[in-house]
């Protein structure tokens, strides 16, 4: 692992995240509102927000665990004593024909399934999620790593200390532990594992969504400008603990100048939590294979938080 070296959006109403057709939900910088409008232009609600995502800041929404109520029901106007139901039917036909225009607009402009969305529908541009403050986890005389809600037994030399890591953009409270492998001038490479809560950006994320932002933005940005290949080795959903996962364990090639090693073994994990999503990193040089067994022993014994 290298030195370790992200999206908001304006109050407003945006098609609604939880895929109500020709619905409105209203964002207001922070959180989502738990009414929903047919009227993008409509007024912003009253009284407090509610309703919105487990995480209440923009750029830090836990993995896919959102769900909203039906509120903001359209209200149908009572029957006129004259004149028949042909005004109904022509409404109804109206609405019919708003309803497929907006699914039409909606598909133009959503990514495809299984992407990362902000509040306007359209995928990110960012490779990174915008880092967030956040101080670790207090630890417990316990033996054990805490942060972002799980915890592993603490590894011992020649690995350091649990230490405070505040550059890493997908994670906030995060805690690592590390071997220096070797060093090029300034430049400091790691063997690594990381521990905190997920950062995966604004919208609504699965772990496996979770996990490909993660993986997208150490390959985009931790190796400068060397061009970086990777290969999954693992790809898929698993336990910890008995809450839902996700990994993807993958070597990434690189040539970085200076560096001897040209390739590490890289290992992320998205839990959910139940209350928010953790994160477990590990990134091994290819010039220490001996500290990948620590790294598999520390998510063998991953636990969650209680």
């Amino acid at each position: 692992m290298p030195r370790l070296t992200a999206m908001s959006a304006a109050a407003g109403w945006y098609p609604d995240p939880a895929g109500q057709p020709g619905m409105y939900r209203y964002w207001d910088g922070r959180s989502w509102s738990a009414a929903v409008s047919p009227h993008p232009g409509a007024t912003a609600p009253a009284g407090p927000i509610g309703g919105s995502p487990k995480s209440s800041q923009p750029g830090t929404q836990p993995v896919g665990y959102q769900s909203y109520g039906s509120g903001g029901q359209v209200p149908i106007p009572p029957p006129k004593r004259r004149g028949g139901y042909w005004w109904l039917i022509g409404i109804a036909a109206v609405l019919v024909v708003l309803v497929v225009v907006v699914v039409m607009a909606v598909r133009l402009i959503a990514p495809e399934v299984g992407q990362p969305t902000t509040p306007t529908g359209r995928a990110s541009s960012e490779v990174c999620p915008k880092p967030q403050s956040g101080s670790p986890d207090p630890q417990l005389n316990d033996g054990r790593v805490h942060a972002g809600k799980l915890s592993y037994p603490t590894l011992g030399p020649p690995w350091s200390g649990p230490a405070p890591e505040y550059r890493v953009a997908f994670g906030r409270g995060v805690l690592i532990q590390s071997v220096e492998i070797e060093r090029s001038g300034s430049q400091s490479w790691l063997a690594a594992v990381l521990l905190g809560g997920l950062v995966a950006g604004d919208g609504f994320f699965t772990p496996k969504d979770g996990a490909a932002i993660v993986v997208k933005c150490v390959a985009g940005t931790f190796y400068g400008n060397s061009a970086v290949t990777r290969d999954d080795k693992v790809n898929k959903a698993m336990k910890v603990d008995g809450h839902d996962a996700w990994i993807i364990e993958s070597q990434l090639g690189f040539d970085v100048r200076g560096i001897k090693a040209k390739s590490e073994r890289l290992i992320v994990v998205i839990v959910d939590t139940g209350a928010d999503a953790g994160l477990f990193y590990a990134s091994i040089p290819e010039n220490a294979p001996e500290l990948v067994q620590p790294a598999r022993d520390a998510l063998a014994a991953l636990r969650v938080d209680r």
